[in-house]
């Protein structure tokens, strides 16, 4: 199996399992658009993170035996966004069917924003307190394939665009009705 055919794949997996909990969450496709569209976003984002932390720490200077604590600046000169470890995608992976995912993820995104003031106001929030926790851990887990792990490139921008057309399908079939333009 080729990358690209390896990564068409990865894409077909994960949008059938989103748009399986969201036909078992008796959510329309707008309703499950910014929560699952927000959590890409913020896949992509750790995803990027981890990818430059190892360079970055390596790079630190020690002085007297001490480090620097790793810092947005660091990561802005890698093209990536500093995660503090509540926004990290795997902390949230943790999280059990006992904790309040919603408001862990709307933490992290808050996180970001305060961060990245050119994001403030422009990441999915509320919409998780809509969905259950339960819907949440399913979700969170179905982004996070080991596979995903192993994938080169920008495997996330591809898997962005995808799901942004299969949403667009989706939402041209809703009600059993299919809209063509005139």
């Amino acid at each position: 199996m080729t990358q690209l055919e390896h990564i068409e794949a990865i894409e077909k997996r994960l949008w059938s399992a989103a748009d399986t909990l969201r036909a078992n969450s008796n959510y329309a496709s707008n309703e499950y658009f910014l929560p699952v569209m927000g959590l890409v976003f913020l896949r992509h984002a750790y995803s990027r993170f981890l990818l430059v932390k190892d360079d970055i720490v390596a790079g630190l200077p020690t002085r007297g035996g001490v480090t620097p604590a790793l810092s947005k600046e660091h990561f802005a000169e890698k093209s990536a966004i500093f995660l503090a470890p509540n926004a990290q995608f795997d902390y949230l992976v943790s999280l059990s069917d006992s904790e309040d995912r919603a408001r862990a993820i709307i933490d992290a995104m808050e996180s970001i924003e305060k961060d990245y003031k050119s994001l403030e106001g422009s990441l999915p929030k509320s919409e998780y307190q809509e969905l259950d926790n339960e819907v949440l851990g399913q979700l969170l887990r179905s982004l996070n394939p080991d596979e995903l792990k192993k994938v080169s490139g920008d495997v996330f921008g591809r898997i962005y665009e995808y799901f942004l057309t299969q949403f667009a399908d989706q939402k041209a079939h809703d009600g059993g009705e299919f809209f063509t333009p005139i």
